[in-house]
Order: structure tokens, then C-alpha cells, then sequence
């Protein structure tokens, strides 16, 4: 049987770059979106890729955690029936929201940039260790630095300032995936967090160049670190793929976990905060707040 893998938000993008990857390594390769149109295009160029191992697309909403837990029982059952194991899933989904938008009554930068990833994350366990060895990846953002570091709630006291929001979504999310790795130390499943660093998508193009996205005292500085950004994320995104791409399938990370794979695709430190067993705790508590595994 071959290495399979999926790839959430894999259907343009960053995501759809790390699918041609693992495509070109020899998975078979699912991608997972909203849009049919751009799902079926994905998959062509996968398959242009690896004809041996035609690639497939899942639609599903994200943003929804009814959705997730509808792919997860999806993918679950796929499994099952066909024998094959589920080697690699890659949570590539993340977005940042202008304004402060709800999903699921929750705010919604915390739940596409967290609580989706890790309610999939967690209904997969059994099918990932099934599969073992097999692999999470999940992708983090340097944005975690800028981040309020309090999660005694789904958000923090004050106003809604987009970047300080997605970074403390993905903030939580890395310590989950910390801790998720040291939960499943010897079970054969090894947790990876990669950093893409920069690239020209939709949400760099767009709301990174607004202002109004950060806190006052921030924004201040925002004409400097706005050109800053810009050069930092003027590369395509098949660059800014091979982060995920080496913690998917590099074999020098075999039996390793727990590990984040930096944007020129070396291991690097994790930010401390992430580390820390307080946040962790917290975000744990949160999680399961928020996204039970078992539907309400």
C-alpha cells in the first residue's frame, strides 16, 4: 500500500503547493476546499504530477465545526473501507479577518486558525495512529510574537486588532501541537508545526495592507513593518511550501516529534511562549470547551 496524505485549504495557495509536493514524492493526495471549481483544477495538476496515484478533492466548510466533523467521519469511513492508511494530514487552513467576523458563534480567527484543525486533528487520532508511522502538520506563522499571550477566554479583553488575533489563534494552536506531540510520543505518530514564512497569497495581498489590522501603538510603526512584510512575502508559494513539505516527508525527522520546521525548511526553536504549560493548559481547556469531540 502507498503513502497517503491530506491537505486542508489545499486547493490553491500555499496548500495546493505542499499537495504538488507530496504528490511528487509519491502520495496519493486529498485535498480539501470549498470550491469545486478550483478543487477540480487542483486535482489536475496533481494528477499531472503523479498519474500513478490520481489525486482527490473533498469539499467541506472549515469554518464550520458540524463540517469538520462531517470530513473527519468522511475520511474516517474512506479508510476503513479501503484498507489504506492515512500516513500524512497537513492542517494548512488559516485566515485572518479585517473585522471581527463569528463562526459558530465563536470568533472567527480562533476557530479557523485553531479549533478547526484541532477538532480534525483530534477525530483522526485513531485513523492516524492506525496508519502509524504517520505524521501531523500543522502550520504556524511567525505571527505567534505578536500575539496576547491570555486564554482564559476564546479572546482577550480589549479591541478586535486582526494580526494580534490571528497570531494568538496560531499561537494556541502551536501549543496544542507541543503538546498534542508530547501526548503521542511512542505511539508512532510524530506532530510537526512548519513555518512557511512569507509568500504573495490572498491574505498577504490583502488584509496585510491595512493598517487598522494591528493595535494603535502598532500601527505607529506599521508603514516600516508593512515593508517589511511586503519583501518578506514577495516569493511564491511553492517557497513557501517546503516547510511542510520536509515535515511531511523528510526521512531525517523519522521517530522525531514535536519539532517546527522553520521557512527555509530547517528545525528551529519554538517560540517560548508556546512552550509554556500554563498557555498550553489553557488552550487545552478551551479547546475542548469549544470543540467537544463529541457533538453536543
Amino acid at each position: 500500500m502507498g503513502k497517503t496524505a491530506m491537505v486542508t485549504a489545499g486547493t490553491a495557495g500555499i496548500g495546493l503547493e505542499t499537495a504538488l509536493g507530496l504528490a511528487a514524492t509519491g502520495f496519493s493526495v486529498t485535498v480539501v476546499g470549498r470550491n469545486a471549481e478550483r478543487g477540480a483544477r487542483a486535482v489536475e495538476r496533481i494528477n499531472a504530477v503523479n498519474p500513478a496515484r490520481p489525486g482527490r478533492f473533498l469539499p467541506a466548510d472549515l469554518g464550520s465545526l458540524e463540517g469538520v466533523r462531517a470530513l473527519a467521519d468522511r475520511i474516517a469511513d474512506d479508510h476503513a473501507a479501503s484498507g489504506e492508511p492515512l500516513t500524512v494530514l497537513v492542517n494548512n487552513v488559516g485566515a485572518m479577518f479585517a473585522d471581527r467576523q463569528e463562526l459558530d458563534g465563536v470568533e472567527a480567527s480562533f476557530v479557523l486558525n485553531h479549533l478547526s484543525p484541532y477538532l480534525l486533528t483530534e477525530l483522526l487520532l485513531p485513523t492516524l495512529t492506525a496508519g502509524a508511522p504517520s505524521r501531523i502538520v500543522n502550520v504556524t506563522s511567525a505571527a505567534v510574537g505578536f500575539a496576547k499571550r491570555e486564554f482564559d477566554a476564546v479572546e482577550p479583553p480589549g479591541g478586535y486588532y486582526a494580526f494580534h488575533w490571528y497570531g494568538r489563534a496560531k499561537l494556541a494552536n502551536l501549543a496544542y501541537t507541543l503538546d498534542l506531540a508530547a501526548r503521542l510520543d511512542g505511539t508512532g505518530v510524530s506532530v510537526f508545526a512548519a513555518d512557511p514564512g512569507g509568500a504573495a497569497t490572498d491574505l498577504t495581498n490583502g488584509t496585510m495592507t491595512d493598517p487598522k489590522i494591528v493595535s494603535p501603538a502598532l500601527r505607529l510603526l506599521w508603514p516600516l513593518l508593512h515593508r517589511t512584510f511586503e519583501r518578506s512575502t514577495a516569493g511564491p508559494a511553492s517557497e513557501a511550501a517546503k516547510s511542510s513539505i520536509t515535515a511531511a516527508t523528510d526521512e531525517s525527522l523519522a521517530g522525531r516529534t514535536g519539532i517546527v520546521i522553520g521557512a527555509q525548511a530547517q528545525p528551529v526553536s519554538p517560540h517560548r511562549a508556546a512552550a509554556d504549560r500554563r498557555i498550553a493548559d489553557a488552550v487545552r481547556r478551551l479547546s475542548r470547551q469549544h470543540a467537544p469531540l463529541v457533538a453536543p
